[in-house]
């Protein structure tokens, strides 16, 4: 490092000196500096035009769905008794539902006893139930669950843990939430959902559990002298029949155990009613599923509750009442059928049966819904409106070339307000004319202007003017479109297909844009990068590197010449020193000489 001895020999001010000297020398350094200011600022500019290209390729994507021109509307002719409503895959069509002679119902069963019949005696559902006079003989042990995640495919597999052997037949087990029916019997031949369980822990599934799958396993253990019961639900539902195993331990609510069962997979929702102490459960899913009862449930825990449906006779027995799901039955267009829900959807309409009814038939008519189809329509064309508009804004934007960017001693001189004034300035105008932007434009009427060829189009709107949709008389608009709403609403109308078709076809404006859109963004991301881009990757960045390059090295050559400076002025200091020394000696011998 230079040793800088600034003027106390001549009593100059070298520093303000050497930074006078330097800043002349520094004006090549600044023009660099506000070099690359611009090209960053442009480079911001063209990704932020990209940005904006990207939000319109996305409507694009949406505008190719066949949902924007095909939206319906349905009317019923009485919907105290059906309503309906309908997808874009929906003909446009009439329905006639007449002699609905039966609605759609679950499976309930309900309990003709309370769980406690000693009316001295209230039931709390939010404590423990083995502190409750249940009419129920708990089993000794506790209730543990291990989970197991298969590393293989396979069927065998082990508990390894402390276990009751003597309660295996308790156990519950699942795969992936499916569950298992659990069999004891050596003998016994092994169908797709059963498990066997043998005395050590093993366990032997009837088909193979696939890697990656959890097997769940809620078991009896000898690490606990707890109290517990067990009760099954059996339902039959749309995915077939799904037999459910609850283990209860002693120290659960009432509530507890509701939870439990209204997560399960079951597909039932159990309640209890605190009015007249006595429960129910309903199967989730409407209709009739099975030849005999959908809904079956078992065990010393669903007697203790009134639950049991074992043993019924006519759907009835001491415990329990059982209404069974029945499916709705109807006739629509001269046909009778049935459906297991009260609502269903046929060629993309959804029927919703409210009612039975034999007389007065109800007319459902599906109709394009031509409101729907213009806004889609219209938002589209607005949101064109706006990208041009930022486009044009951007390329016709003024450029003051007398307002570079500021160098730092120019940024000392300024107010933060004088300095945002003259950035403002320095920014306008930067893509002015820019090819890129100004082709894509250009690129863009011309998709719009076209004549799209597809035999899906009829001649009479094979062109966005044939549906009222026209460029902006008004020049200052810069090529917006002007939509004629009376005009695209009858074409709608009249002509569902062929509107579709212009826009989302083989061949339409919509697939054209993409492509204008696209190869404009590639030009883009080629010219300014995107916030992942090396500066390698794209040509702006390449100039920026070649420029921080040259601002390095000219940095490095005005240190140097700085450095010169001071050792000059360092020599001439030293001299003047050495010139005083000397002349303060001759002054000192001539005096001592007198």
């Amino acid at each position: 490092m230079v040793t800088r001895i600034t003027g106390l020999a001549s009593g100059m001010d070298i520093d303000s000196i050497v930074k006078q000297l330097m800043t002349a020398a520094k004006v090549p350094l600044d023009k660099l500096k506000q070099q690359q200011q611009i090209l960053e600022w442009q480079r911001d500019d063209y990704r932020d035009m990209n940005s904006a290209l990207l939000d319109f390729r996305s409507l694009l994507t949406q505008m190719k769905l066949t949902t924007n021109y095909r939206a319906r509307q349905v009317t019923s002719s009485d919907e105290t008794k059906v309503t309906a409503t309908a997808s874009s895959a929906a003909s446009l069509t009439n329905y006639t539902i007449s002699n609905v002679t039966q609605l759609a119902k679950a499976t309930t069963v309900t309990a003709n006893n309370k769980i406690i019949t000693d009316p001295a005696t209230t039931f709390d559902p939010t404590k423990s139930l083995q502190d409750q006079p249940l009419s129920l003989s708990w089993k000794t042990g506790g209730v543990a669950t291990k989970s197991i995640t298969v590393t293989e495919d396979g069927t065998s597999f082990n508990l390894g843990e402390n276990f009751d052997p003597n309660k295996v037949g308790d156990w519950n087990i699942e795969v992936n939430g499916q569950t298992f029916t659990v069999i004891t019997d050596s003998s016994h031949t092994l169908g797709a959902n059963e498990v066997y369980i043998d005395s050590n822990g093993n366990m032997t599934f009837g088909t193979t559990v696939a890697k990656d799958s959890t097997i769940k396993i809620d078991y009896i253990t000898t690490d606990s002298t707890q109290k517990y019961s067990v009760f099954s639900i059996d339902s039959w539902t749309s995915k077939g029949e799904v037999t459910e195993k609850f283990l209860v331990q002693g120290t659960d609510t009432l509530n507890g155990v509701i939870d439990k069962v209204n997560s399960s997979s079951a597909g039932v929702s159990m309640f209890y009613d605190s009015f007249t102490g006595k429960m129910s459960v309903v199967r989730t899913e409407t209709g009739d599923f099975n030849t005999g009862s959908d809904l079956t449930i078992t065990g010393d825990f669903a007697k203790a509750i009134s639950l049991e449906t074992k043993d019924l006779d006519s759907n009835n027995n001491s415990y329990v009442t059982v209404q069974e799901g029945q499916n709705a039955v109807f006739t629509i267009n001269g046909l009778t059928t049935e459906r297991t829900s009260n609502t269903f959807t046929i060629n993309g309409v959804n029927f919703t049966l409210k009612q039975i009814f034999s007389t007065d038939s109800v007319s459902v008519t599906v109709t394009n819904d031509s409101d729907t189809v213009y806004n889609n329509i219209k938002n589209f064309i607005d949101k064109y409106n706006e990208l041009i508009d930022k486009i044009n804004k951007k390329i016709t934007e003024e450029r003051y070339r007398d307002y570079p960017p500021l160098t730092d001693d120019q940024r000392e001189q300024l107010t933060d307000t004088q300095q945002e004034q003259w950035e403002e300035k320095a920014k306008s105008g930067l893509l002015r004319n820019d090819p890129i932007l100004s082709g894509l434009l250009s690129d863009m009427r011309t998709n719009f202007y076209s004549t799209v060829q597809n035999d899906s189009i009829s001649t009479n709107y094979n062109q966005i003017t044939k549906i009222g949709i026209t460029t902006s008389s008004n020049f200052m608009d810069g090529g917006k479109l002007i939509i004629d709403e009376a005009k695209l609403k009858q074409a709608i109308e009249d002509d569902p297909t062929s509107v579709e078709n212009l826009f989302r076809g083989d061949g339409g404006i919509v697939q054209q844009l993409y492509d204008t859109v696209s190869n404009a963004m590639d030009q883009l991301t080629d010219k300014a990068g995107n916030s992942y881009s090396t500066n390698q990757q794209f040509s702006i960045g390449r100039e920026l590197d070649d420029i921080n390059q040259r601002i390095t090295d000219m940095q490095n050559s005005l240190n140097d010449l700085e450095d010169r400076y001071y050792n000059q002025f360092t020599a001439m200091e030293q001299a003047i020193q050495q010139a005083n020394q000397q002349s303060m000696y001759l002054s000192q011998m001539l005096m001592n000489g007198q």
